[in-house]
């Protein structure tokens, strides 16, 4: 087993504490390597290496292109050994062998995407007066913070770490207790890659003790947050407090929305696997199936066909559905099965643990209908294979069912009518809408954020680089 160790400043150390915690692989609930436990200390020896580094010549006068250059030699490294990640990503999280490659490479474009756009930040003159000259400056905020989930560790740390050091910041993050293989192994890359010391710090530990003391930290300007809302409500508290700038990318509670006109076989395609990538551990998964009435019983048969034939197994065998993360959250996804009986509603398929695969966190594909839109299977995130099934009968009332939670992440529109689509599309309180898709193949390119508790701010695209940066305005007198 091996014992990994943070990476601070440039260099590979172990806790103040020398306190360590072990990750394991919830396919087989084995041991899979130690890493430190770090704590308030850690933290703040992280956060004034990336304050260094921010402040040293090296890195202010580095031109925005060799900026670019350093993502871009990421970019490659990541590739040549994206067989290495995907493996570590498959150990750590348990998701499929081919779901980790997936994400190896939506990492890996990441880091191109916004190399190509590093010399492109750009200002604005805007006119006053004749004898004025007055322009805005797109400058770094300074050390950034990212609090990174478990369930796409990879993917995830370097969606928010490549713009960040695109626009000039330096970054300390925090990976999952649960998930700290690849983001470490990131680390290692920028190393190779030729990153200056201290512009990407990675402090490993649980949420409660080091989290909290990054996201407290005075010495921090900005906070990136993905997870829960519980946890983003008090990540906004402690940056009030601070007066720190956030962005929030919580919970989601997404609707696909099937109309009769619509093609079903590949609607119930994207359906299952909207729910099923990961397990169901996706904020943007689409947990809510809103199908029209006149089809319901034909439709709402042939999603769970294929969820009732979806292999279950280890992420190494790349089975269709891996493991949940831990006992924590299988046991939370189990509770909701209770609420379901409960409630007196129709388990169609699944509704329980699928102990054939081993002796890891597995839970069967489910679709639970005849529930009620503002119960709380309807209303609350449950972040399991777990779909439940709404009837509509109009296009007003599957908006209505649409937009009934207090989240807003994605919404699938599925229809051969686009003025249907267009309208619902206007209308939908969501980040993002997919019309006879969803999710777009990662997507790098494509602004994602939530409306409501779904959170604030917004990653990937050119529109992520507006919360990496600050705009300085400067007026120049122009004697004539």
């Amino acid at each position: 087993m091996d014992r990994l160790r943070m990476y601070i400043g440039g260099a590979w150390t172990d806790s103040s504490s020398n306190e360590v915690i072990t990750t394991i692989n919830p396919a087989t609930i084995e041991a899979l390597a130690t890493f430190p436990r770090g704590n308030k200390d850690d933290v703040d020896r992280a956060v004034k290496a990336a304050r260094a580094a921010f402040e040293s010549k090296e890195w202010r006068e580095i031109l925005p292109a060799e900026r670019g250059r350093l993502l871009l030699r990421l970019c490659q490294l990541i590739r040549q050994q994206k067989d290495e990640l995907a493996h570590l990503e498959t150990l750590d999280t348990g998701k499929p062998l081919s779901q980790a490659q997936a994400d190896v490479e939506v990492a890996a474009r990441y880091c191109e995407y916004y190399a190509g756009v590093a010399d492109k930040i750009l200002g604005e003159t805007i006119p006053i007066r004749a004898d004025i000259l007055n322009y805005t400056l797109r400058e770094p905020l300074g050390v950034t913070a990212h609090i990174v989930p478990w369930n796409y560790p990879i993917q995830i740390a370097v969606r928010s770490l490549a713009p960040a050091v695109a626009a000039g910041n330096t970054v300390v993050m925090k990976p999952a207790e649960d998930t700290p293989m690849t983001a470490l192994r990131i680390a290692e890359l920028c190393e190779r890659a030729g990153f200056p010391p201290g512009v990407v710090n990675i402090v490993t530990g649980y949420g409660a003790e080091a989290g909290a003391a990054l996201a407290s930290h005075p010495d921090i300007d900005h906070i990136t947050f993905t997870g829960s809302v519980e946890t983003g409500k008090t990540i906004m508290k402690t940056a009030a407090a601070q007066i720190k700038p956030v962005t929030l990318e919580l919970g989601g509670k997404s609707p696909n929305i099937v109309f009769a006109d619509a093609d079903l076989d590949e609607a119930a395609h994207w359906v299952v696997r909207s729910i099923t990538q990961n397990a169901g551990q996706t904020c943007s998964a689409g947990s809510r199936l809103l199908v029209e009435e006149s089809i319901r019983e034909e439709f709402v048969e042939k999603v769970t066909a294929l969820m009732a034939g979806l292999r279950i197994g280890p992420g190494l065998d790349n089975a269709d559905l891996g493991p949940i993360i831990s006992e924590k959250q299988l046991e939370r996804i189990e509770s909701y099965m209770q609420v379901a009986a409960a409630e007196g509603a129709t388990i169609r398929t699944g509704g329980r643990r699928h102990a054939e695969a081993g002796d890891g966190f597995f839970f069967q594909p489910t679709v639970i209908d005849g529930i009620a839109a503002e119960g709380r299977l309807a209303q609350e995130e449950i972040f399991g294979p777990v779909l439940v099934v709404l009837p509509f009968t109009t296009t007003e009332e599957a908006l209505a069912i649409a937009n009934g939670t207090e989240y807003g992440l994605v919404t699938g529109i599925w229809t051969s009518n686009i003025h249907k689509a267009h309208w619902l599309a206007s209308r939908v309180k969501s980040g993002q809408v997919f019309i006879n898709n969803y999710g777009a193949g990662g997507g790098v390119e494509m602004t994602f954020g939530g409306y409501r508790k779904s959170g604030f701010g917004r990653e990937k695209g050119l529109e992520a680089l507006k919360f990496y940066t600050q705009v300085k305005n400067v007026a120049v007198k122009v004697n004539g």
